[in-house]
């Protein structure tokens, strides 16, 4: 809802609006993109492209994998234990995933709007979490992290 509002300024009125969503299954790649499509046309949202995107929980890339840990090498030793990195692997992959798919996507954007991934409270440190982050949008264009309240702010009628 953000970018679109934003496009609605004349500042801002050339620009496109790709919209990028996470499928859980490749079979319904196609349903996928024509559900976004019919939602957001639904609240005549003008988008110039809906991408689903399949493969978020493949194995992230060694050099993925090589950039957070030269990050994580820079923290004070035992500021994350090796426990809490094996209890978060698959998060801690599906967070080197968005941030290979994000570079592949989004990286000559002008700027990208993402929903904030919350962690689960007493599970991920505040250093694990903010390496997540700091993986996720390095190297992109400016990027803001929205965190919503679980509140919805849209709302039609079928």
């Amino acid at each position: 809802l953000l970018p679109y509002i934003l496009t609605t300024r004349q500042q801002f009125s050339e620009c496109k609006l790709r919209v990028f969503t996470l499928a859980n299954r490749k079979d319904e790649l196609d349903r996928e993109t024509r559900n976004m499509a019919a939602l957001l046309a639904k609240f005549r949202i003008e988008f110039s492209s809906v991408v689903v995107i399949p493969d978020v929980t493949k194995r992230a890339s060694d050099a993925s994998r090589a950039r957070l840990d030269t990050l994580l090498a820079k923290l004070p030793q035992d500021t994350i234990p090796e426990e809490e990195l094996l209890a978060n692997k698959e998060k801690t992959n599906r967070h080197l995933r968005l941030s290979e798919l994000l570079q592949a996507h989004s990286k000559d954007s002008e700027i990208i709007f993402m929903t904030l991934p919350m962690p689960r409270k007493g599970h991920v440190s505040a250093a694990l979490y903010m390496a997540w982050l700091d993986i996720m949008t390095e190297n992109l264009p400016p990027t803001l992290l929205i965190r919503g309240n679980q509140t919805s702010v849209l709302t039609f009628y079928s």
